[in-house]
């Protein structure tokens, strides 16, 4: 009985994780997309195809607001956490 029962338990967990592991991946619209590629092209002065923390830094206000708008800000689901990973990638 008590094999079942963690057998039980251990497919209870697979389960879970299995159905979370694909949460918080919803892809960017085509509007995203093109922001993105703009953001890049304007500040990524390494041109890595990624924008780090000194190059997020130097970008302006009102850019930073298009982000925001858009849905890429550090607030919204499409960015990284505490937005240090690079969010805007080609």
């Amino acid at each position: 009985m008590k094999k079942l029962l963690v057998a039980i338990a251990v497919l209870a967990c697979a389960a879970c994780l299995t159905a979370s592991a694909g949460q918080g991946k919803e892809k960017l619209t085509p509007e995203q997309k093109a922001l993105c590629k703009e953001m890049l092209e304007k500040y990524d002065a390494n041109k890595d195809g990624k924008l780090n923390k000194k190059e997020r830094a130097k970008m302006s206000k009102e850019d930073r607001e298009r982000l925001e708008k858009a849905g890429l800000g550090p607030k919204h689901k499409h960015a990284s956490k505490e937005f240090n990973r690079p969010v805007l990638q080609a």
